[in-house]
């Protein structure tokens, strides 16, 4: 597993850990789920969130497709439809953002210029992400990473979570993918 601050080759997500002085590292005792990916960034003025926002503007196709698939499903199931993750107010800055705003389908639990908190609690599970950035001086990048940590709170939440996990392994980089094409590696 590379470190989120080692440079790849090519401008791609790459499986990370979480960084170690981020606010996401509380979370991670007794997590049910947990996992990290991170890219490098030539912009680095943005704020973590700004960089969540270019991302999640730019979400894939087909991950909108599964999410619409998926809302459909889980309303049978009594849990609720979140939407969908680029469904972004078009104007409002990241900076504006504040504790209880949404974002996309999250609720902003923090947001701060170098990491934001931002996720979904209910009676089934508790979701939370960091998108962190660590600037690469040296390097004149930014590594961003996306750290979730989830919590299972009963059965149900634990049979959502199974088709969960394997998707997450494809949607988490695949939304991270845009930000590597959005900048241009040193």
């Amino acid at each position: 597993m590379q470190k989120a601050s080692s440079v790849p080759q090519k401008n791609t997500p790459f499986e990370s850990t979480a960084p170690p002085h981020s606010r996401i590292t509380g979370f991670l005792k007794d997590a049910s789920f947990h996992d990290s990916w991170s890219i490098h960034s030539t912009d680095t003025s943005l704020s973590a969130l700004d960089h969540f926002l270019l991302a999640a503007k730019q979400t894939p196709r087909w991950i909108g497709m599964c999410m619409a698939v998926r809302n459909r499903i889980v309303q049978l199931a009594g849990l609720k439809n979140l939407g969908a993750l680029s469904e972004l107010a078009a104007d409002k800055m990241a900076a504006s953002y504040k504790t209880g705003d949404r974002v996309g389908i999250f609720t902003v639990f923090e947001n701060h210029f170098d990491e934001a908190l931002i996720g979904d609690k209910d009676k089934h599970l508790d979701v939370v992400l960091s998108i962190h950035r660590h600037e690469v001086p040296e390097k004149k990048l930014v590594a961003i990473t996306i750290t979730t940590v989830v919590h299972v709170k009963n059965r149900l939440g634990s049979l959502y979570m199974l088709p969960v996990k394997p998707m997450h392994r494809l949607i988490a980089p695949a939304v991270l993918a845009s930000i590597g094409r959005s900048t241009h590696p040193a």
